[in-house]
């Protein structure tokens, strides 16, 4: 049993906490909270878990990671303190562990992230001995993994276009689709995180890894950005009230061009309420999908809908995010050492799982 902690007991790090009871080749060893009113709780109480793990949480890290754990999931956030989710997660690797997590956007593709994050990571992988592998859902699995494989049936292929449709009212990080994505806010409000070059640096990424997986040379990547106002008073069942005449929703895409073309596209469509742009994509059902379009002979379409904790589309996608780094520790702990992205890391099937009842 490889001994593993979850850092974080937030939307990932609740799901991170059942992955790693579920995994028969891990055993939870220790959890990690921030939260002075977490400390001590039983790690199932703060999972949704019935019953007892006996893992209780601590706010002390030095402690856990003197203990000398195989591997964590680091599962806080690294939206808006990227740099302390960077030393948090170099900490661990350099007490030896491998590192699981979705934190970090630009080492989704680590090949091309910048100096100053790769070279922290590479020096403490040669001092401790550790492992890093970043991934999620979008940016993820949705738009790296599952694009090349679908790809992989056809006879022709002219685009390759991954999207993710989402009401994000179901999303349970409040400041981020408010004041990161701008929902809610004046129309002249400008979100960070569709400020220009920022959705580049997030999803560029997969779009580098598409292209890499299908061997094609990119000239460039471009952005596209169309945002709407809500035109009545919404009231969301977990987020409150939007007023009329603020943002209500928000289409990106994030292109890949080959010789000239758009042939790799990331594209998102997020509302706060599903009466907000109704001409623009819209989920195949429910409140989201991730999907992948192949554009070719013959055209192919793939629509991944995944619901947890009540049926929530938000927490089916998080737990897939988790599903997909869980599921890679063991593979790592027996590979070398080493900084990995998701075209190095197989997805493999759910061995020892099937049949296995959750707590």
């Amino acid at each position: 049993m490889i001994p593993t902690v979850v850092w974080g007991t937030g939307n990932i790090g609740r799901a991170s906490i059942r992955a790693v009871d579920a995994h028969p080749a891990l055993e939870l060893t220790g959890v990690l909270v921030h939260d002075p009113a977490k400390v001590g709780r039983d790690a199932a109480a703060l999972a949704g878990i019935d019953g007892e793990l006996g893992v209780a949480a601590t706010d002390d890290v030095e402690a856990i990671l003197a203990a000398g754990p195989r591997a964590v999931v680091y599962a806080a956030s690294g939206d808006i303190r990227p740099a302390d989710a960077l030393a948090d997660i170099v900490r661990a690797i350099r007490a030896g562990a491998v590192v699981v997590t979705p934190a970090l956007y630009a080492l989704y593709d680590q090949r091309n992230a910048p100096e100053e994050l790769r070279e922290p990571v590479l020096a403490a992988i040669a001092e401790g001995g550790g492992s890093l592998f970043v991934s999620g859902v979008d940016p993820g699995w949705g738009n790296d993994i599952l694009p090349l494989l679908i790809s992989g049936l056809g006879t022709t292929v002219d685009v390759v276009r991954c999207q993710e449709i989402f009401d994000y009212s179901t999303y349970d990080q409040p400041d981020s689709v408010r004041y990161l994505v701008g929902m809610g806010q004046p129309m002249d409000y400008e979100p960070p995180m569709l400020a220009p070059s920022v959705p580049t640096m997030v999803w560029g990424g997969q779009v580098r890894l598409i292209a890499r997986g299908l061997g094609v040379d990119l000239d460039e990547i471009r952005e596209t950005l169309d945002r709407r106002p809500l035109e009545k008073t919404v009231t969301t069942r977990a987020m409150g009230e939007f007023e009329a005449g603020t943002q209500g929703a928000v289409r990106f895409e994030v292109q890949g061009i080959v010789d000239g073309e758009p042939r790799i596209v990331i594209e998102h469509v997020t509302r706060i309420h599903s009466s907000c742009a109704p001409d623009w994509p819209m989920p195949p059902s429910g409140d989201g999908a991730h999907k992948v379009i192949i554009e070719g002979r013959p055209r192919i379409e793939v629509s991944v809908e995944a619901t947890d904790e009540g049926e929530n589309r938000s927490a089916g996608g998080n737990a897939t995010a988790v599903g997909r780094l869980v599921g890679a520790i063991d593979w790592l702990v027996d590979a070398k050492p080493g900084l990995y992205d998701a075209l190095d890391v197989p997805l493999r099937p759910a061995t020892g799982k099937l049949g296995r009842s959750a707590r």
